[in-house]
Protein backbone atom coordinates (compact mmCIF):
# COMPACT_ATOMS: atom_id res chain seq x y z
CA UNK A 1 0.00 0.00 0.00
CA UNK A 2 1.35 3.40 -0.97
CA UNK A 3 2.40 5.83 1.74
CA UNK A 4 -0.42 8.34 2.28
CA UNK A 5 0.55 12.01 2.54
CA UNK A 6 -1.79 14.81 3.54
CA UNK A 7 -0.88 18.16 1.95
CA UNK A 8 -2.51 21.16 3.65
CA UNK A 9 -2.28 24.65 2.12
CA UNK A 10 -4.86 27.24 1.13
CA UNK A 11 -2.92 28.12 -2.05
CA UNK A 12 -4.24 25.66 -4.64
CA UNK A 13 -1.28 26.03 -7.05
CA UNK A 14 1.09 24.92 -4.27
CA UNK A 15 -1.11 21.97 -3.41
CA UNK A 16 -1.40 20.93 -7.06
CA UNK A 17 2.37 21.16 -7.64
CA UNK A 18 3.15 19.10 -4.54
CA UNK A 19 0.44 16.57 -5.34
CA UNK A 20 1.71 16.12 -8.91
CA UNK A 21 5.33 15.62 -7.85
CA UNK A 22 4.58 13.37 -4.88
CA UNK A 23 2.27 11.16 -6.93
CA UNK A 24 5.07 10.81 -9.50
CA UNK A 25 7.18 9.39 -6.64
CA UNK A 26 4.50 6.80 -5.89
CA UNK A 27 2.86 8.43 -2.86
CA UNK A 28 -0.91 8.55 -2.37
CA UNK A 29 -1.75 12.22 -1.82
CA UNK A 30 -4.82 13.62 -0.10
CA UNK A 31 -5.38 17.36 0.23
CA UNK A 32 -6.98 19.96 2.49
CA UNK A 33 -7.31 23.71 2.09
CA UNK A 34 -8.10 24.90 5.61
CA UNK A 35 -7.37 23.85 9.19
CA UNK A 36 -10.72 22.27 9.95
CA UNK A 37 -10.65 20.19 6.76
CA UNK A 38 -7.11 19.09 7.64
CA UNK A 39 -8.21 17.78 11.06
CA UNK A 40 -11.14 15.96 9.47
CA UNK A 41 -8.81 14.32 6.94
CA UNK A 42 -6.47 13.21 9.73
CA UNK A 43 -9.41 11.47 11.44
CA UNK A 44 -10.92 9.89 8.32
CA UNK A 45 -7.86 9.16 6.16
CA UNK A 46 -5.11 8.28 8.73
CA UNK A 47 -2.22 9.75 6.71
CA UNK A 48 1.35 8.53 7.22
CA UNK A 49 2.80 12.05 7.00
CA UNK A 50 1.46 15.62 6.87
CA UNK A 51 2.81 18.66 5.00
CA UNK A 52 1.19 21.55 6.86
CA UNK A 53 1.16 25.25 6.02
CA UNK A 54 1.00 27.74 8.90
CA UNK A 55 -1.21 30.41 7.31
CA UNK A 56 -4.56 28.64 6.94
CA UNK A 57 -8.18 29.77 7.13
CA UNK A 58 -10.52 28.62 9.94
CA UNK A 59 -7.65 27.15 12.02
CA UNK A 60 -4.01 28.04 11.48
CA UNK A 61 -1.24 25.48 11.19
CA UNK A 62 -0.12 25.94 14.79
CA UNK A 63 -3.59 25.08 16.12
CA UNK A 64 -3.82 22.11 13.74
CA UNK A 65 -0.37 20.84 14.79
CA UNK A 66 -1.29 21.17 18.47
CA UNK A 67 -4.53 19.21 18.05
CA UNK A 68 -2.87 16.48 16.01
CA UNK A 69 -0.11 16.08 18.59
CA UNK A 70 -2.67 15.71 21.38
CA UNK A 71 -3.92 12.46 19.82
CA UNK A 72 -1.56 11.27 17.08
CA UNK A 73 2.16 10.77 16.46
CA UNK A 74 2.02 11.44 12.72
CA UNK A 75 5.20 13.02 11.25
CA UNK A 76 4.61 16.69 10.38
CA UNK A 77 6.58 18.96 8.05
CA UNK A 78 5.53 22.59 8.43
CA UNK A 79 5.68 25.21 5.69
CA UNK A 80 6.87 28.56 7.02
CA UNK A 81 7.48 32.02 5.59
CA UNK A 82 11.16 32.73 4.98
CA UNK A 83 11.29 35.84 7.16
CA UNK A 84 9.37 34.36 10.11
CA UNK A 85 12.09 32.66 12.15
CA UNK A 86 9.84 32.41 15.21
CA UNK A 87 7.31 30.40 13.19
CA UNK A 88 9.92 27.66 12.84
CA UNK A 89 10.69 27.65 16.55
CA UNK A 90 7.01 27.61 17.57
CA UNK A 91 6.25 24.84 15.08
CA UNK A 92 9.03 22.68 16.53
CA UNK A 93 7.88 23.43 20.07
CA UNK A 94 4.40 22.23 19.15
CA UNK A 95 5.80 18.95 17.87
CA UNK A 96 6.55 19.42 14.16
CA UNK A 97 9.36 17.14 12.95
CA UNK A 98 10.80 19.43 10.27
CA UNK A 99 10.06 22.62 8.38
CA UNK A 100 10.49 24.01 4.87
CA UNK A 101 10.60 27.73 4.17
CA UNK A 102 8.68 29.36 1.33
CA UNK A 103 9.44 29.74 -1.50
CA UNK A 104 10.59 26.15 -1.98
CA UNK A 105 10.99 23.65 -4.78
CA UNK A 106 8.85 20.54 -4.99
CA UNK A 107 12.10 18.56 -5.15
CA UNK A 108 13.16 19.93 -1.75
CA UNK A 109 9.86 18.99 -0.11
CA UNK A 110 10.03 15.52 -1.64
CA UNK A 111 13.58 15.06 -0.32
CA UNK A 112 12.49 16.12 3.18
CA UNK A 113 9.58 13.70 3.09
CA UNK A 114 11.77 10.80 2.00
CA UNK A 115 14.36 11.59 4.67
CA UNK A 116 11.76 11.86 7.43
CA UNK A 117 10.03 8.62 6.43
CA UNK A 118 13.39 6.80 6.35
CA UNK A 119 14.20 8.02 9.84
CA UNK A 120 10.80 7.05 11.23
CA UNK A 121 11.11 3.57 9.70
CA UNK A 122 14.61 3.11 11.13
CA UNK A 123 13.54 4.36 14.57
CA UNK A 124 10.53 2.03 14.62
CA UNK A 125 12.84 -0.86 13.79
CA UNK A 126 15.27 0.04 16.55
CA UNK A 127 12.49 0.44 19.06
CA UNK A 128 11.05 -2.98 18.24
CA UNK A 129 14.46 -4.63 18.61
CA UNK A 130 15.16 -3.21 22.08
CA UNK A 131 14.53 -5.47 25.06
CA UNK A 132 15.77 -3.50 28.05
CA UNK A 133 14.90 -0.83 30.57
CA UNK A 134 16.80 2.35 31.31
CA UNK A 135 16.51 3.81 34.78
CA UNK A 136 18.09 6.88 36.32
CA UNK A 137 16.59 8.11 39.57
CA UNK A 138 12.81 8.45 39.10
CA UNK A 139 13.04 8.29 35.29
CA UNK A 140 12.33 4.86 33.82
CA UNK A 141 12.27 4.03 30.10
CA UNK A 142 10.69 0.73 29.10
CA UNK A 143 11.97 0.16 25.58
CA UNK A 144 9.66 -2.81 25.02
CA UNK A 145 6.62 -0.64 25.64
CA UNK A 146 8.30 2.47 24.16
CA UNK A 147 7.06 4.23 27.29
CA UNK A 148 8.63 6.66 29.75
CA UNK A 149 7.70 6.85 33.42
CA UNK A 150 8.51 9.56 35.95
CA UNK A 151 7.91 8.64 39.60
CA UNK A 152 5.91 5.69 38.33
CA UNK A 153 3.55 7.81 36.22
CA UNK A 154 3.56 7.52 32.41
CA UNK A 155 4.87 10.52 30.47
CA UNK A 156 3.62 11.09 26.92
CA UNK A 157 6.47 11.97 24.55
CA UNK A 158 6.68 12.34 20.80
CA UNK A 159 8.86 9.81 19.02
CA UNK A 160 11.61 12.41 18.59
CA UNK A 161 11.54 13.35 22.28
CA UNK A 162 11.59 9.68 23.24
CA UNK A 163 14.56 8.88 21.02
CA UNK A 164 16.54 11.85 22.30
CA UNK A 165 15.90 10.86 25.92
CA UNK A 166 16.92 7.25 25.27
CA UNK A 167 20.10 8.36 23.51
CA UNK A 168 21.12 10.60 26.41
CA UNK A 169 20.21 8.04 29.09
CA UNK A 170 22.25 5.26 27.49
CA UNK A 171 25.43 7.15 28.43
CA UNK A 172 24.60 9.28 31.48
CA UNK A 173 27.19 11.95 32.13
CA UNK A 174 28.49 11.93 28.55
CA UNK A 175 28.21 15.35 26.92
CA UNK A 176 26.97 15.43 23.32
CA UNK A 177 27.25 18.45 21.07
CA UNK A 178 24.15 19.63 19.24
CA UNK A 179 25.72 18.48 15.98
CA UNK A 180 26.28 14.99 17.37
CA UNK A 181 22.68 14.79 18.53
CA UNK A 182 21.40 15.96 15.15
CA UNK A 183 23.48 13.26 13.46
CA UNK A 184 22.66 10.43 15.84
CA UNK A 185 19.04 11.11 16.81
CA UNK A 186 17.68 12.98 13.80
CA UNK A 187 19.79 11.05 11.28
CA UNK A 188 22.74 11.87 9.05
CA UNK A 189 20.47 13.08 6.29
CA UNK A 190 18.59 15.47 8.57
CA UNK A 191 18.27 18.90 6.98
CA UNK A 192 17.88 21.36 9.81
CA UNK A 193 19.68 23.62 12.22
CA UNK A 194 20.90 23.08 15.76
CA UNK A 195 18.03 25.07 17.25
CA UNK A 196 15.92 21.97 16.62
CA UNK A 197 17.88 20.21 19.38
CA UNK A 198 17.37 23.10 21.81
CA UNK A 199 13.61 23.08 21.19
CA UNK A 200 13.31 19.33 21.74
CA UNK A 201 15.38 19.51 24.93
CA UNK A 202 13.12 22.30 26.18
CA UNK A 203 10.02 20.19 25.52
CA UNK A 204 11.56 17.21 27.32
CA UNK A 205 12.39 19.34 30.35
CA UNK A 206 8.85 20.69 30.47
CA UNK A 207 7.52 17.12 30.57
CA UNK A 208 10.09 15.57 32.94
CA UNK A 209 11.46 18.25 35.23
CA UNK A 210 9.78 19.63 38.35
CA UNK A 211 11.32 23.01 37.47
CA UNK A 212 12.30 23.14 33.77
CA UNK A 213 14.30 26.32 34.39
CA UNK A 214 16.47 24.43 36.91
CA UNK A 215 16.62 20.92 35.45
CA UNK A 216 17.71 17.93 37.50
CA UNK A 217 18.08 15.44 34.64
CA UNK A 218 18.88 16.89 31.22
CA UNK A 219 21.81 19.23 31.78
CA UNK A 220 23.50 21.84 29.61
CA UNK A 221 27.28 21.99 29.35
CA UNK A 222 27.78 25.61 28.41
CA UNK A 223 29.42 25.99 25.02
CA UNK A 224 29.41 22.21 24.42
CA UNK A 225 25.99 20.56 24.47
CA UNK A 226 23.72 18.36 26.60
CA UNK A 227 23.97 15.35 28.88
CA UNK A 228 21.81 13.30 31.23
CA UNK A 229 22.95 13.71 34.82
CA UNK A 230 23.72 10.32 36.42
CA UNK A 231 21.99 9.69 39.74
Amino acid sequence: MATKILVVDDERPIVEILQYNLEKEGYHVITAFDGEEALNKVETESPNLIVLDIMLPKKDGFAVCREIRSSFDIPIIMLTAKEMEMDKVLGLELGADDYVTKPFSAREVTARIKALLRRIKAEDGMGAAEDSRLEEGPILVDQNEVQVYNLGKPVELTLREYNLLVYLMKKPGFVYSRGQLLNQVWGYDYIGDERTVDVTVRRLREKLEEDPAKPDYIQTKRGVGYYFRPR
